[in-house]
């Protein structure tokens, strides 16, 4: 039985997610540049080297699955050659959604760590905690709030300009 897992708040000046959420920051502004809600992902290995990246792509490959948690998942596994994402950690801007939840839980990720909180429909902490649910054969450790402003800004300007 695994231990009970908390949410861990980041540490505003000693985070070591920094540098990979820089990383997804970078890639949610691409995202945004291509027309897509910003957001964007890094999955880094048990030594923190970046295995992969994506941002969301729902628009331009007209696919209802290209969120960035998703494909950044696909692409860690194909450069691993497994479907198991044991030790990883995914980086993220935005908290994930349900579905992005169930794809980190089926990968067996060790940690999420995001940016902004999605009050709408966040599943690590603001309208559901599937990635820490007891009942479910996987929980991941969740950190929330790296470099938070940055990543709501982002989207605040996405939406401000499209709306």
């Amino acid at each position: 039985m695994q231990p009970e897992v908390r949410a861990v708040h980041a540490d505003p000046v000693r985070d070591p997610w920094r540098p990979a959420m820089r990383a997804a920051l970078a890639e949610a502004a691409e995202a945004a540049r291509a027309g897509e809600i910003p957001v964007g992902a890094v999955v880094l290995d048990a030594s923190g080297t970046e295995l992969a990246r994506a941002r969301n792509e729902r628009e331009a490959t007209h696919d209802p699955t290209a969120h960035a948690e998703v494909l950044a998942l696909r692409r860690a596994a194909a450069v691993r050659g497994e479907w198991r994402l044991t030790g990883c950690t995914l980086v993220v801007t935005l908290e994930p959604c349900p579905m992005c939840a169930g794809a980190l839980t089926q990968s067996r990720v060790e940690r999420v760590v995001y940016g902004a909180r999605d009050p709408k429909a966040g599943a690590a902490g603001s309208q559901w905690d599937l990635l820490r649910d007891r009942r479910l054969n996987h929980r991941a450790e969740v950190v929330e709030g790296v470099l938070a402003p940055e990543s709501t800004a982002l989207l605040d300007a996405f939406f401000t300009a499209t709306r």
